[in-house]
């Protein structure tokens, strides 16, 4: 890899100090800082997991791979930490590094069209009460959860906000998609997981009061949109992935044990 484009999280890098040396570095090795991502080999993200889940939302369908020098507290997608991104980032330009492919979701709802790396959670809106959501697997109804939300989480997204709402953790080569209900107002429910051929309908329940508040839809976090009772969004596999450059030897299980140390 020869040109990279450099996607910085400002809050983490405030005066472009770390950005200044990667682009440095990255020139005296011979290698070309682009402007666009388009003329990329490489898209560079400083940062964190959720820069990285923001740089795969503006880069979807490029196909050009995403390599995460971290610098936050917990990253499972940014391969290189600060405390050696020289010798790390020295591998990749040499080309000692692999891809890997991660599945996103596609989720369309009243017309609109939007992608997660992820995980598309949708939950409610307004005063705090819970909602009911009607699930279909296809045309087939599976259960209505009175809940404040459903995540629908890819591999990927498994050890984010599915993991903390108690989902169960995926390997990410894996083809499926999680569906687990935020504090769903029953003991009996737990996540559902669903091979990744499936289309998963979410139906919004109508509110009980003369109001509807309705629920919200989020896609990595970003792009909300806003939905009332009666309103379906249809969740499944998208035809595109993304790719993200990997260099270290830890396999995942290898590496969600040391994050889990981390986090006592």
């Amino acid at each position: 890899m020869k040109n990279f484009y450099l996607e910085t999280n400002t809050l983490k890098d405030p005066k472009g100090e770390m950005t200044a040396k990667v682009a440095a570095f990255l020139t005296s090795h011979g290698c070309r800082v682009v402007p666009t991502y388009e003329d990329a080999d490489c898209i560079l993200v400083l940062g964190g997991d959720g820069t990285v889940l923001r740089t795969a939302g503006k880069s979807f369908g490029s196909g050009v791979p995403l390599l995460g020098i971290n610098l936050g507290h917990l990253g499972y997608l940014a391969q290189i930490e600060a405390s050696s991104w020289e010798e790390d980032l020295l591998k990749v330009i040499e080309g000692h590094y692999d891809i890997e492919e991660r599945m996103m979701l596609s989720a369309v709802t009243g017309g609109r069209k939007m992608h997660a790396l992820n995980d598309v959670v949708i939950s409610r809106n307004g005063p705090l009460r819970t909602i009911r959501y009607g699930v279909y697997v296809g045309e087939q109804f599976v259960h209505t959860f009175h809940a404040d939300g459903i995540i629908l989480s890819t591999p990927t997204g498994s050890t984010a906000y599915n993991l903390s709402a108690g989902g169960p953790i995926c390997t990410p080569g894996s083809s499926m998609i999680v569906l687990t209900p935020i504090c769903p107002q029953t003991l009996n429910i737990r996540s559902i997981v669903f091979g990744g051929s499936e289309v998963i309908r979410i139906e919004i329940g109508f509110s009980q009061g003369s109001d509807d508040p309705g629920a919200t839809a989020s896609f990595d976090g970003r792009g909300d949109i806003l939905l009332h009772g009666g309103d379906v969004i249809e969740v499944h596999k998208s035809s595109k992935t993304t790719k993200l450059v990997r260099i270290s030897d830890l396999s995942f299980l290898e590496t969600l044990h040391r994050k889990m140390e981390d986090l006592k």
